[in-house]
């Protein structure tokens, strides 16, 4: 290029911030049931979309969330002011990601939120929530298991830079796939989309549920939730209160596990996120003795948002998450979860205590805060491209 052409100079500049703030938001989980990995994903992306809107990016950034075919109307994103929402393709599931989607992210940043990537694409950011398909390979079927040990394999030797939601998912995302620390960064869960939300007290009504008697487990029936420990604190207490079990609705990625639940609890499959709320504020308390092996947890947090005292297991991310806030109990010793909830139910003030500090510690986590930590990642990759 000549020296006396600095408008053709300027406009190729221009053009390449363009492109270096180009982002593709790979949209297969819409068209999954919401579980965790999904939550994190459709939170986080509105949460983005705000930032955009409240620090005046509008027109700063080009952001696509590409959806396959199949996903339902009902499950698209809507109110986005700065994100577009587009279906294409001709696939579905797995193969639309590792073809359709890779074609139609073109020369855009990828962005992956829930476990999941095409391996054909040289710009992404992946977000791998834990490990556990290493650590309790029997709670998922072998095809599952065999698929994302070869993806992650295959995703460490590109050139693709990684998210995990605590520093110890970081730490076990690095162990067990052999990913370098640091090309992984942390952007946490939250759970303050359910402060403004509407509790649905109907399921309160129809189950018959005294107010502060009865305790609630959120979490599926695979061993590593853990609730046959808990199942057995509750059957030492002398006044047993009902146990309540939320969630765990079958998919097609676990393994199938018998009920662990004895008969003087409810076990409820899908929930709500309105009926949810109303659970954890009328429980005396939440216990997640799951935490052997949890890369966030996010029950604890909706819980503590929720003014819901928790019990969880000092392991794995939960003294990370929950600090001083919760009662702390170990995941192989049933006695440790029936002597916090004899706690609860007989000393004055440590009820109102862990609410209180429950509370204060949720707002330490915000989606609005991890979508800032999503937008400088972003921003690090645009001057990447751009410099």
């Amino acid at each position: 290029m000549s020296r006396g052409e600095p408008g053709r100079h300027d406009a190729t500049i221009d053009r390449c911030k363009l492109e270096s703030r180009r982002i593709a938001l790979n949209g297969r989980f819409l068209a999954q049931p919401i579980s965790g990995v999904q939550r994190y994903a459709r939170e986080l992306i509105r949460a983005l979309d705000r930032v955009l809107v409240e620090t005046a990016q509008l027109a700063t950034w080009d952001i696509t969330i590409w959806a396959p075919p199949n996903v339902a109307a009902d499950m698209l994103p809507v109110g986005l002011q700065v994100v577009k929402v587009r279906q294409a393709g001709r696939r579905t599931g797995h193969i639309w990601e590792q073809i359709d989607l890779p074609r139609l992210a073109g020369n855009a940043l990828l962005v992956s939120l829930t476990n999941s990537a095409p391996l054909a694409h040289p710009r992404q950011l992946i977000a791998i929530h834990d490990a556990a398909i290493m650590e309790y390979p029997a709670d998922f079927r072998w095809n599952y298991r065999a698929w994302y040990r070869t993806l992650y394999f295959l995703l460490r030797h590109t050139r693709a830079r990684f998210i995990s939601v605590s520093a110890f998912a970081a730490a076990e995302v690095s162990r067990h796939f052999g990913i370098s620390p640091n090309r992984i960064s942390i952007i946490p869960n939250a759970a303050d989309s359910f402060v403004a939300l509407e509790p649905d007290r109907t399921v309160l009504d129809r189950l018959r549920l005294p107010k502060n008697a009865y305790v609630l487990a959120v979490g599926g029936r695979s061993p590593r939730k853990n609730l046959g420990v808990l199942e057995k604190a509750m059957a030492s207490l002398e006044s047993r209160p009902v146990l309540v079990v939320a969630g765990g609705g079958r998919s097609e990625a676990f393994a199938a596990f018998e009920n662990a639940l004895g008969p003087q609890s409810i076990s409820l499959d899908y929930v709500s996120d309105a009926a949810m709320k109303a659970l954890y504020q009328d429980a005396l308390c939440l216990v997640f003795p799951s935490a052997r092996y949890e890369g966030f947890g996010l029950p604890p947090l909706e819980a503590m948002s929720c003014g819901c005292p928790v019990v969880v297991s000092r392991a794995a991310s939960m003294p990370e998450v929950c600090g001083d806030a919760a009662l702390y109990c170990h995941p192989d010793q049933p006695e440790t979860i029936a002597t916090s909830i004899e706690l609860l139910m007989t000393k004055p003030g440590l009820r109102e205590d862990l609410i209180e500090r429950g509370l204060e510690r949720a707002k330490r986590y915000s989606w609005d805060q991890s979508a800032h930590r999503l937008l400088h990642l972003l921003q690090q990759q645009a001057d990447a491209i751009s410099a």
